[in-house]
């Protein structure tokens, strides 16, 4: 038998959403936080990796751009 759960929300016993497979868990039930399990950890990761997903970038110089840095004065 499970013990209750405490009725007070919390950062810890938090229930909260996957977002590789949207499954619903407590945060403090979870071996991979914030994932659900290992095996949804293990997606994000290779979606990463494979650039699936990434952060903007905005700015810098154009691929193949070739930009001279300033060596500052002495």
């Amino acid at each position: 038998m499970k013990p209750a759960r405490n009725p007070k929300p919390s950062a810890e016993n938090a229930r909260v959403t996957c977002s590789v497979c949207g499954s619903r868990f407590y945060f403090d039930e979870t071996d991979a936080p914030p994932f659900c399990s290992q095996r949804c950890k293990a997606i994000d990761l290779n979606r990463w990796l494979d650039e699936e997903i990434s952060l903007p970038h905005e700015g810098g110089p154009k691929m193949g751009e070739v930009v001279e840095l300033d060596e500052g004065e002495d």
